[in-house]
């Protein structure tokens, strides 16, 4: 059993995820790239042989000997900013994705308060040099001198908390000039394609295959002024929906999916243009610089954040 990082969990929303013993290292990884700042791990598969080094078996308390010792259980501790529901869908992506068998349960940390009462966890949150993003419902907030990126977070969406997504608007900050012109691709709340117009794009398109991604995304726009003029945001995927080239394109999804679409997105990329991948976890570097190289992409840079990794590559 271990801890790490300890924190004080009072207010915070506890996630527990079930796996069998062998898989609880890899498991722990994962669970400490979603939320870098605690988990604690349960894992009595070696109770009797450590207990049997120093002392005599019944010595074990009996509800320790109860315990299922063929299952080891991780807790994580969400701070209260954060979305948890966002949390366990990252954490579910990536323990399929290293085919891992798991049991999630959010039960133990009021998951309907949690969504009754979310908006009350969300700060105003300055991002890079240049942004901050503000939840509507906050009125009383200093900009800083920085552009508000206004948004409505929404339980399923992009928030900008996630270590991923501040990733990819640092990234962002550094790339788009005024004659940007910008594809989102599974755009989900808009908000790298709102941060892109408020760093002074040109223009973004956005494309995702939920429609209510879709309907979030023209929301959050016009919230920041602007229309179908600036931003326009479709759904379906990227072969159907965009015919068109662009100078920036950005990806902040998994890694299975942008290594789909690394076959397709040169096709849209404008000579000298710049493609920006997020969302890939650590352990799927390798598979992901190999399908970059494979689809005639250069690596000009890799940033990192908490065992996330965002890329920017050009074309060979």
């Amino acid at each position: 059993m271990g801890m790490t990082n300890e924190v004080a969990h009072d207010s915070w929303n506890e996630i527990t995820i079930a796996v069998n013993t062998k898989d609880i290292d890899l498991a722990g990884s994962i669970a400490n790239m979603v939320v870098p700042y605690g988990i604690y791990i349960e894992d009595y598969s070696s109770l009797v042989e450590e207990t049997l080094e120093i002392a005599h078996l019944d010595l074990i308390d009996e509800e320790l000997l109860k315990r299922d010792r063929t299952k080891g259980i991780i807790h994580i501790y969400v701070n209260p900013e954060e979305n948890p529901l966002e949390a366990v869908a990252f954490l579910e992506e990536r323990l399929n994705e290293c085919k891992i068998e798991h049991k999630i349960n959010v039960a133990d940390c009021k998951t309907e308060d949690w969504q009754n009462n979310w908006k009350q966890y969300f700060r105003p949150m300055p991002i890079g040099e240049k942004l901050l993003i503000r939840p509507l419902w906050i009125n009383d907030f200093d900009s800083q001198g920085r552009k508000v990126l206004n948004i409505e977070p929404g339980l399923a969406f992009g928030t900008g908390s996630h270590p991923t997504t501040k990733l990819c608007l640092e990234t962002l900050e550094s790339y788009i000039s005024e004659s940007s012109t910008v594809l989102d691709i599974g755009c989900g709340s808009g908000i790298l394609s709102i941060a892109s117009l408020l760093l002074g794009a040109k223009s973004a398109f956005g494309v995702d295959i939920d429609s209510l991604a879709v309907k979030t995304a023209k929301a959050n726009a016009l919230e920041n002024g602007f229309d179908e003029s600036k931003f326009k945001v479709v759904q379906g995927d990227l072969s159907d929906k965009v015919s068109e080239k662009f100078n920036v394109i950005v990806a902040n999804i998994v890694a299975d999916i942008i290594m789909m679409f690394n076959k397709q997105v040169g096709a849209f990329l404008e000579d000298g243009g710049v493609y920006i991948t997020g969302g890939i976890i650590e352990t799927r570097e390798g598979d992901v610089t190999a399908s970059f190289k494979e689809n005639g992409f250069e690596i000009i840079e890799r940033r990192e954040n908490n065992g996330w990794l965002v890329f920017v590559l050009k074309k060979k």
